[in-house]
């Protein structure tokens, strides 16, 4: 396990902020010298503290025009019933997020589409036709004024 310090912490705040920051300006910034931050960032990786990197997409410019979050309940809550919604999930383009949760629903999901009219095929002809939903509740997004999301 990577040691969590306050420098580390200022490490991971600032690879947040920006993924393709140099390890020259990630030095500067967290007061550590270029080689001593790169070992830090390395351990950091290797601890799987740091998981990855991505790219951070307009959604505009991507054809997104339609965001809502969905709160699906499933009519069974067997193993079998929840590992067959999310393995059809797996085959649908439109689900960005998938998360298992507790409460009056079983799942979570963003959905991004092209419009309203691809979400309502979406709503009827994918998720209308999973065996065991038994409940979806659409939440549509009108802005995001905070979104950390890498």
């Amino acid at each position: 396990m990577a040691k969590m310090d306050g420098i580390n912490r200022r490490i991971l705040r600032e690879l947040t902020r920006d993924g393709r920051i140099s390890n020259l300006d990630l030095a500067e910034r967290v007061g550590l010298s270029p080689s001593a931050c790169l070992r830090r960032v390395q351990e950091l990786e290797r601890h799987g503290v740091i998981s990855g990197y991505r790219a951070v997409l307009d959604p505009v410019a991507n054809g997104v025009g339609f965001v809502a979050y969905l709160g699906v309940g499933l009519g069974e809550h067997s193993k079998a019933a929840q590992e067959g919604f999310e393995r059809a999930l797996q085959q649908s383009s439109e689900v960005v997020e998938c998360h298992n949760t507790t409460g009056t629903i079983e799942y979570l999901l963003r959905v991004e589409c092209a419009d309203l009219q691809s979400y309502k095929i979406f709503h009827t002809e994918v998720l209308g036709t999973l065996p065991h939903v038994n409940s979806i509740t659409s939440y549509v997004v009108l802005g995001s004024p905070k979104d950390l999301r890498a």
